[in-house]
């Protein structure tokens, strides 16, 4: 194993490869805590995702979640090329992860991010400013209603997140 591609994730303090988008994630993971504001013990890091495609499961990962009073707020995937190219990914993922569909999704680099609504698949926001801080985040759960996602639209969304998923070089 080569060493110098291994290095200590910022929120989880384990060992990880140094490949693909690992370096955006480890980037962002710094920028969640030290400029927006929240703890540690408010993101997790690689969230299991399980969706079932032709009766098989496929088992994935979001990079990020950020919570706020124990609800997910944000689910995150951290790239290494074009944010555009992963925000139907992420959006889906954000509806399918929990029992209830995670209010927004983001796809960023690190330097940029693209924020969705996760209920109407719009954009609402592009750019690092756009990431709600945890100050504005306890503001923001005091409104946001919790839903799950329609029963009718699961399959849909879980062959969309597993399309894209598939996509991804070096998970």
């Amino acid at each position: 194993m080569n060493f110098k591609y291994i290095i200590t994730d910022y929120i989880t303090g384990k060992s990880v490869r140094n490949i693909g988008p690992e370096a955006s994630r480890q980037i962002f993971e710094k920028f969640l805590v030290d400029e927006k504001g929240y703890a540690k013990e408010d993101i997790c890091v690689d969230e299991e995702l399980i969706v079932q495609f032709k009766g098989e499961d496929y088992i994935s990962s979001i990079d990020l979640i950020v919570s706020c009073k124990d609800k997910a707020l944000m689910a995150i995937t951290c790239v290494a090329g074009s944010i555009g190219s992963y925000e139907r990914e992420i959006l889906a993922g954000a509806r399918l992860v929990h029992d209830y569909q995670i209010p927004f999704a983001v796809s960023t680099d690190a330097r940029d991010a693209v924020v969705m609504d996760t209920l109407s698949g719009k954009t609402v926001g592009k750019s690092l400013d756009a990431i709600p801080s945890k100050q504005e985040a306890l503001e923001l759960i005091k409104s946001i209603e919790y839903k799950p996602l329609d029963k009718d639209r699961k399959e849909r969304e879980m062959i969309i997140y597993r399309s894209f998923n598939l996509e991804k070089v070096n998970k």
